[in-house]
């Protein structure tokens, strides 16, 4: 396997293409599949999202990727979840009605509050404050901005979890991070020089594994 070589599952939804780009910015080797082998043989996993849940849930059945996604984050391997890559990792969904989820972590994925006055989906540059020191994190300050578009977003059981929170009428977490697998509800791929750091971290976490 190649050293920075890095996958990202296709499974029909999100800009799949953008997040490519981004990654050979940084220096990955780079491929897009729907391939069980191709996924097995990996040395980094990327599961970007843009959609709905249970659209996302569907489709992972239907390409049979669910159990490669499992044998992947059980091998130790990293894995790099992005907005709606996030959200499928908890146990369950709100969004058009409850939809199980991969269940990797306990937790709840849920809508923002109308009640906030506040325009949704969150969509735009907001800030994150850091929780947990994550690899991923390596140089990026507190505060920094990132790019979100989202209207939905994970309550986690274990709050150890958390990597950052961000405000948008209410705190919510806005990454995670636990052992091999970090993921974010932002979108590195658009959130440029820093958003370019995340993925460069995670290279480095890949290449080192």
């Amino acid at each position: 396997m190649v050293k920075n070589e890095v996958t990202i599952i296709d499974y029909g939804m999100g800009n799949l293409l953008n997040v490519k780009n981004a990654l050979r910015k940084v220096g990955c080797e780079v491929k897009i599949t729907s391939s069980f082998l191709e996924i097995e043989n990996s040395r980094g996993l990327v599961l970007p999202g843009v959609g709905s849940f249970r659209d996302c849930m569907n489709n992972l059945k239907k390409d049979r990727l669910i159990d490669p996604i499992y044998k992947f984050i059980q091998s130790g391997r990293p894995f790099l979840g992005i907005c709606l890559g996030m959200q499928i990792l908890f146990t369950e969904s709100e969004e058009f009605g409850n939809t199980r989820g991969l269940d990797i972590f306990k937790g709840k994925v849920v809508y923002f509050s109308e009640e906030s006055g506040l325009k949704i989906p969150h969509m735009g540059w907001n800030s994150v404050k850091i929780r947990k020191a994550a690899p991923h994190l390596k140089d990026i300050p507190d505060n920094s901005y990132f790019y979100f578009v989202h209207s939905c977003y994970v309550i986690p059981d274990d709050k150890d979890i958390i990597a950052t929170t961000t405000e948008y009428g209410e705190e919510f977490t806005s990454s995670i991070w636990k052992e091999n697998v970090f993921a974010c509800q932002f979108h590195p791929e658009k959130s440029q020089r820093l958003g370019l750091n995340i993925l460069k971290n995670f290279k480095e976490v890949v290449e080192n594994c």
